[in-house]
C-alpha cells in the first residue's frame, strides 16, 4: 500500500487509492522520501548558483550591520538576519556563497513544511509530490532562497506557524498552539510582518470558528509564549520611539500606491499562473468543503492579511508565506480533481513544467549578466557591478592631492553603496551615509572637509560645499540598467558649516 494513503495511526484511510490519495480529511503519513528529495534538490540548485553575479544590495547591508555585532534592533528592521549573515561569514568565510547557505536551507525547509501541510490535510503521495514540486520550482521560494533577506526567514516562519495551527485545529491537540507561539515570537526578530498572520488567524477563528479554541488554555499559552520571546524586541521598539512604524510610514508614502496597484497581479507572479490556480482552488476548498471545517478559518484569515497589507501599502510578497499553506491545500484539491483522468494529468504536467521554466528564469541567475532578459529578474539587477563601483570610487579618491586625501571621507547615497564600499573598498577612508540605520553612524568628523560622494545628488552637495566636481559616473561594465548605473561620483570641498548642522539633511528612510 502507498505510504501516502496510510493514516497517522497506521490504518488505511477508507476508500483511499494508491495513486489518487484520500479526499481531504485526517492527516496521512508524509511522503518523506519525495519531500526530502525535492527539498534537497532545491538546496543543491540554490547553492550551485549562489556565486553567480554577486551580492544582493540587502546582503551587503546586512553584512555591514552584522560587523558591528549584535543589536536588539535597527531603524529599518529587527536584528536576526544581520546576525545570521555575520555568523555565516564567520563560520564559512566572508563570501557571497557563505551568506546564501542559510537562505538555501530555509528554502528547502519551506518545501518540507508545505509538503507536511498537504499531508496534514489528508493529501496522499501524489498531492504531496505536487506540493513539493510546485513550491520547489516557484518564484516565491527560489527567489528568497537564492539571496539572504528578511523575507527568507519570514517565509519559513509563516509556513511553520500554519503547519502548527492546522495540526492544532485538525487534531484537536492544543500543544501545537504553543509551538506556533514559539515560532511567532522568534520570527519577530526577523520581520515584524509575521504579526499580521497572528491577527488574521485570530480574526478568522472569531468569524467562522471553531470558537471553542478561545476557551482553551493552550491558545493563550501560545500567545503568552510569543509575547515573552518577542518582548525584548518589542521593548527595543518602545524605547527607541518605534522606528519600525516610522519606517513603515516612509515606505507607505513612497511605494504604497504602486504596491496597491500591482498587488493582485504580483500575487500571480509569486507562484506563476498555473500554481495560482492551484492555491486558489485550495482557498475555495477551505471555504466550501465540510471535511475541512475545522480549518476553514484560514480562508477569512488570508482575506484579513491581504486587506491589512493593501491598506498599509505593503508589498505582495508580505503575504507570500500564507500562499504556502493555501498551495498545500490546493495540491490536495487538485489531486482529487485529477482522479485517474490521464488527459488532466498530462495538461497539469505540461503546465507545471512550462511554469517552472519561467519561474526559474525569473528567480535565479541562470542567464549571462549581459543578457537582454536579465531585467526580468530584479534580484539579479541588484547583484551586479559592486566591485566595479568600489574601484571607481577608489580611483576618484586616489586622484586627490595628498593633503586633500588626509581630510577626506566617502559619502554614500544609499545602504547598498555603503555595503559595497565596506566589502570591496580597500584603502578608502571611512564611509558615511544618511540612509536608514547608517544615519546613526554619522556624522563625519569635523576635520573632514573633503568628500568623495557616490550616488548623492548634486543639489544636496552644492548646498553644503563651495566646490563640487563630478569626476565620473558609475558603470557596472555589463550594460545592466540597474539603480546604480550612471549615478555620479562627485568630489566636494569647502564645507559651508559644521557637520552637526548639515548631517540631518542627509537622513532618509526607504526600502
Amino acid at each position: 500500500m502507498d505510504v501516502g494513503a496510510v493514516a497517522v495511526d497506521g490504518r488505511a484511510e477508507p476508500g483511499a487509492e494508491p495513486d489518487a490519495g484520500p479526499d481531504a480529511g485526517p492527516a496521512v503519513r508524509p511522503a518523506w522520501r519525495t519531500a526530502a528529495g525535492v527539498a534537497s534538490a532545491v538546496v543543491a540548485l540554490l547553492l550551485a548558483l549562489s556565486g553567480r553575479y554577486g551580492y544582493n544590495v540587502d546582503e551587503l547591508y546586512f553584512r555591514l550591520l552584522g560587523e558591528r555585532g549584535w543589536a536588539w534592533g535597527y531603524t529599518d528592521q529587527p536584528p536576526l538576519v544581520p546576525a545570521l549573515v555575520h555568523a555565516a561569514t564567520r563560520v564559512l568565510g566572508d563570501s557571497v556563497w557563505a551568506i546564501r547557505v542559510p537562505a538555501a536551507l530555509c528554502a528547502g525547509a519551506v518545501v518540507l513544511l508545505g509538503t507536511l501541510i498537504a499531508a496534514e490535510l489528508g493529501g496522499g503521495r501524489r498531492a504531496q509530490t505536487l506540493a513539493a514540486l510546485g513550491l520547489g520550482s516557484s518564484f516565491l521560494v527560489l527567489s528568497v532562497g537564492h539571496i539572504m533577506v528578511t523575507t527568507t526567514v519570514d517565509l519559513l516562519a509563516w509556513a511553520a506557524v500554519l503547519l502548527f495551527v492546522v495540526r492544532a485545529l485538525l487534531r484537536g491537540e492544543g500543544r501545537w498552539w504553543v509551538w506556533a507561539g514559539i515560532v511567532l515570537g522568534l520570527a519577530l526578530y526577523a520581520k515584524y510582518i509575521v504579526a499580521l498572520l497572528a491577527v488574521g488567524l485570530l480574526v478568522g477563528l472569531a468569524l467562522v470558528g471553531p470558537r471553542k479554541v478561545f476557551r482553551e488554555r493552550w491558545l493563550y499559552a501560545g500567545v503568552a509564549v510569543a509575547l515573552a520571546l518577542g518582548s525584548p524586541n518589542l521593548i527595543y521598539q518602545a524605547t527607541h520611539d518605534f522606528p519600525q512604524l516610522q519606517m513603515a510610514q516612509a515606505l507607505g508614502a513612497t511605494d504604497g500606491q504602486l504596491n496597491r496597484f500591482i498587488f493582485v497581479p504580483s500575487l500571480v507572479i509569486l507562484l506563476g499562473p498555473v500554481l495560482t490556480v492551484v492555491w486558489v482552488s485550495g482557498l475555495v476548498k477551505l471555504v466550501r468543503d465540510p471535511v475541512w471545517r475545522p480549518v476553514r478559518a484560514l480562508a477569512p484569515a488570508f482575506g484579513v492579511v491581504v486587506v491589512l497589507t493593501i491598506y498599509g501599502g505593503g508589498r505582495p510578497d508580505y503575504v507570500g508565506g500564507f500562499l504556502i499553506g493555501l498551495f498545500a491545500a490546493g495540491a490536495v484539491a487538485t489531486d482529487r480533481w485529477l482522479g485517474q483522468r490521464r488527459l488532466r494529468k498530462v495538461l497539469l504536467g505540461v503546465g507545471l513544467a512550462a511554469g517552472a521554466v519561467l519561474q526559474l528564469l525569473m528567480a535565479l541567475p541562470l542567464l549571462p549578466e549581459n543578457s537582454p532578459f536579465v531585467p526580468l529578474n530584479n534580484i539579479s539587477l541588484e547583484s551586479v557591478g559592486w566591485p566595479r563601483l568600489a574601484e571607481q570610487v577608489r580611483t576618484a579618491y586616489v586622484a586627490l592631492p595628498p593633503e586633500q586625501r588626509k581630510r577626506a571621507v566617502v559619502l554614500a547615497g544609499n545602504l547598498g553603496e555603503s555595503g559595497a564600499l565596506d566589502r570591496y573598498g580597500h584603502g578608502l577612508p571611512a564611509v558615511y551615509s544618511g540612509h536608514n540605520e547608517l544615519y546613526r553612524w554619522g556624522p563625519p568628523p569635523e576635520w573632514a572637509d573633503v568628500v568623495v560622494a557616490v550616488g548623492v545628488e548634486r543639489p544636496r552637495l552644492a548646498a553644503d560645499f563651495r566646490s563640487c566636481t563630478v569626476v565620473g559616473h558609475l558603470d557596472n561594465g555589463v550594460g545592466v540598467d540597474n539603480a546604480e548605473q550612471g549615478r555620479p561620483v562627485t568630489v566636494c570641498q569647502g564645507r559651508r558649516g559644521p557637520w552637526a548642522r548639515l548631517w540631518p539633511a542627509y537622513h532618509y528612510l526607504s526600502g
